[in-house]
Parts: structure tokens; sequence; C-alpha cells
């Protein structure tokens, strides 16, 4: 094996026990710390921080430290919110959140560097084109970084599957599940309370553990790779506000105003899916520990349809799969919209219900994008 590819398989196997840690985590925040919108408030200001350290941190850390150690640095970042998590309040998760924020743009954008720099690297020694290599090489990594959504949320939902059996949740619960649900109710029924400290303890030191061995995979197998492009420069050096100002340069680019508006979308999807659904829909009507199975389908389809638009994109192209992607999307978006009407219009004003604007509260509050 050429020491290219060892660390691709160093970095993706590292991402892969970092993102099962995240994940997981990241996937019960609504479900498990709900009091006060507390595991909300932190996704929000966890995606609040990322999008201001993108903005100027990546290339800082990067050209300072280089890409291993930035990588190193930044999976620490997420580490500390675990470990937040092991006494989940106000003064522990905002922190932690933010400063998980903070790592998280230097993380993956000194991911991307180092594969490319890799592949740049390999297809020269072989004689190939460059884009194969570095393509080939994101393969790898995105094969194996895409199963951490499987074994994240199976972990969560073996830990939490100990729960002594519940009785049999009424149907009057039912309705108030879903559409009817309101994220910031503090009444508790008999599916959605907590479970023992016991297992939340152990979970999170699962979690914890995973990274706390990614760190360490990656500070110790995973080479440092120099950009030859960077020595060629030699000391130029660019400033905070000049790299600021290259980002927001680069939205004079027609093509890439219109593009912002795919991951914006595709932000408030995400938003709903971890704040929302896993709450609302998953641990309302069936208990917190089905929210790793359920969250396995998801990720399971993910990235089977990844492997699959990739290859029909090269017959149809990327405009056609984005309007075929659509359809669904629209489908499902109404059916949210009837199931609000329906609830409203059944329950009168339920406890957990929509919210006083008329729209179901699960989409009027704190939508937050995942990573």
């Amino acid at each position: 094996m050429d020491q290219s590819l060892k660390n691709v398989l160093v970095v993706s196997f590292g991402f892969l026990l970092l993102f099962t840690a995240y994940g997981g985590l990241q996937n019960l925040q609504s479900s498990l710390n709900s009091q006060a919108g507390l595991g909300v408030a932190a996704l929000s200001t966890l995606y609040g921080a990322i999008l201001l350290s993108s903005m100027f941190l990546p290339p800082l850390l990067i050209k300072k430290f280089g890409c291993k150690w930035t990588i190193t640095g930044s999976m620490c970042c997420y580490v500390a919110f675990s470990l937040g998590n092991f006494y989940a309040s106000w003064y522990t998760l905002i922190p932690t959140s933010i400063l998980l924020g903070l790592g998280g743009a230097p993380l993956w954008s000194s991911q991307c560097t180092y594969i490319t720099i890799l592949g740049n690297t390999q297809a020269k020694k072989s004689g190939r084109a460059s884009k194969d290599v570095v393509n080939q090489y994101f393969g790898i990594f995105f094969l194996i970084f895409q199963s951490s959504g499987v074994w994240g949320n199976l972990i969560s939902s073996l830990v939490f599957g100990q729960t002594p059996a519940q009785e049999a949740i009424p149907e009057e619960q039912l309705l108030s599940c879903g559409a009817g649900d309101c994220l910031m109710a503090n009444v508790s029924s008999n599916s959605t309370l907590r479970p023992s400290q016991d297992l939340i303890y152990t979970l999170v030191g699962i979690y914890t553990g995973c990274g706390v061995l990614a760190v360490l995979m990656v500070a110790v197998f995973l080479e440092p790779v120099q950009d030859p492009q960077h020595r060629s420069e030699g000391d130029k050096q660019s400033s905070l506000w000049s790299n600021l100002l290259a980002t927001f340069r680069l939205l004079r680019d027609r093509r890439l105003r219109l593009l912002v508006l795919l991951p914006t979308y595709s932000g408030f999807e995400q938003a709903f899916l971890a704040g929302d659904y896993t709450k609302s829909y998953v641990t309302c009507a069936l208990g917190i520990q089905f929210v790793g199975y359920v969250m396995i389908c998801f990720a399971a389809t993910d990235a089977l349809c990844s492997l699959l638009y990739g290859k029909l994109s090269q017959y149809t192209g990327r405009i056609s799969i984005y309007k075929e992607n659509s359809i669904p999307d629209k489908i499902t978006s109404q059916r949210k919209g009837e199931g609000a009407r329906h609830t409203s219009g059944d329950m009168g004003q339920p406890t957990a219900g929509p919210s006083s604007d008329g729209a179901p509260a699960a989409l009027s509050g704190d939508d937050t994008p995942p990573l």
C-alpha cells in the first residue's frame, strides 16, 4: 500500500470515529436535552459559530499549523462537546457548542486540502490525471465516512434500549406528536422521559472514547504534507481582512449566488430532521430508544443515494438530478402542512400544539442545520 492511500485511510477512519460520536449526539439533542429548548439552542449556537469561523479561521490555521495539526486540534473541539453532554446545562453545552463551531470549519477545510494535496502528489508520481486520483481518494473517504451515521445511531439505540419496557402509548398522546408537538413544551409523557442518568453516562462515555481515539489516530499515524504551491509562494502572507474580502468577492459570480440557495434549503431540511423530526415524530411516538434505528435508515439511504446519483449524473447531468429530487421534497412539505392543519383542527388548543401564528411549532421555532 502506498503512503498516500495509507494517509487517506487514516483520515477516513479518524472522521468515522469522530462523527460516529458527534452524529449520534446531534440526533439526540432535541430529545435528550429538551428542557427549555436547550438541545436545539445548542445546535443553533454550534452552527452559528461554524458560520463565523468559516469566514476567516481555516486559511489562517492551515497556513500556521499545517493540515495535520489543524485536523487534530479541530477534533479536540468535537471531543469537548461530547464532554459537555455529561452534565448538560446552559453553562456546559453552549460554551462547548461555540468551541465545536469554531473547530468545525477548519476541520473540513483542512481535510479537503489534505486529500487534494495527496491526490495531486500521487498523480504526478503515477502519471495519471490529478482529478482522477483526487476523485478516487474522496470516494474512499466518503465511503468510509458515510457509515458513521449507521454506527453512531446503532450505539445510541442499543444503549437506550436497556431502558425498562414502557406502557403502550395512549392515542391521546399520539395526537400531540408530529406537527402537533411543541419543542418548547415542558410536559413529559411516558415516551419522552429521559433515560436513566447511568445510561446517559454510558452513551456519552462511549462517544467520548470514540472521539479520543480519532484524535490519537490522526496525531500518531497521519503524516504531515506540504502544499507545493505554498512553498513556491515563499513568505507571502495574507491578512485577516484580505481572506475575509476574498470570501465575499466570490459572491460576485452569479452562478455562486444561485448555488447558495441549494445549501440554504438543504440546511432548513436538515434542521427539521435533527431538531424537530427526531423529537416530535420519533421520540414522542415511539420513544428515544428508537431515534437511532430510524436515523440508521436515513443514513443508509443517504449513503446509497450518494453513490447512485453520483453515477447517474454522468448520464443525465446535474440539472436533471436537481429537478428530480425537488419532487419528493415538495410532496413531503405538502404532507407536513396537511398534518399541521389536521392537528390544529381536531385538537382545539392542545398543550403541545401548533404555535400561535398558526404554523406548526416544529417549523416556526429554532431550526438549525446539522453538520
